[in-house]
């Protein structure tokens, strides 16, 4: 058995496999270059900051709130997700580094937001921090924001036999979270 090609009314055998006129490949390879070079990028991977910039210090952040460990926590957690996702390398002293990034925790707060039977189920922490990348030789402000503002909501429990206080692992957490954040925010200059 042989496979005759099929041929339509016009007479001509069907093609195989359609083709472009060579102005639409040539406009379809014109648009291609145009979005590739406008300058858009994948979120999460850009470098805002100068190429000057190799050091960053990361030094104790300051703290306005009567919550110790959330601003003992946010430095080094800041100075991990840096270093997973950078090619800066983190140092100790200020003095020796390119940038310094600094913050202050300026408010703290927990707010009871789901209840059962009339007691609370689950916490949100509200936390506002004042973040600011300097470079350090020339004094310029590479990222500053104030009033960046961060949340985590953490369960408690509604028996009070059973209760476990969760608000310490809530608050390692919010400082992963808000780590993220801030090292997204300075790579993408936002």
């Amino acid at each position: 058995m042989t496979l005759v090609p099929y041929i339509p009314a016009t007479g001509k055998p069907e093609s195989k496999r359609p083709t472009l006129p060579r102005t639409a490949l040539a406009s379809l390879a014109i648009a291609f270059a145009a979005l590739t070079g406008c300058g858009y990028h994948v979120a999460g991977h850009g470098d805002m900051l100068p190429k000057t910039v190799k050091t960053i210090a990361i030094p104790a952040f300051g703290n306005l709130t009567a919550r110790y460990k959330l601003a003992r926590l946010l430095p080094s957690d800041i100075d991990r997700e840096m270093l997973s996702r950078t090619r800066y390398k983190i140092v100790a002293d200020p003095n020796q580094a390119d940038a310094v990034l600094t913050g202050t925790l300026h408010n703290f707060a927990a707010y009871p937001t789901i209840s059962a039977g009339g007691r609370s189920t689950t916490v949100e922490a509200v936390v506002t921090l004042q973040i600011t990348l300097t470079n350090r030789a020339t004094g310029a402000i590479l990222f500053t924001r104030a009033g960046a503002e961060f949340r985590e909501r953490y369960e408690i429990s509604i028996d009070p036999k059973a209760y476990f206080d969760e608000s310490g692992t809530a608050m390692e957490r919010l400082s992963r979270s808000v780590a993220k954040s801030v090292v997204s925010a300075i790579l993408e200059n936002f």
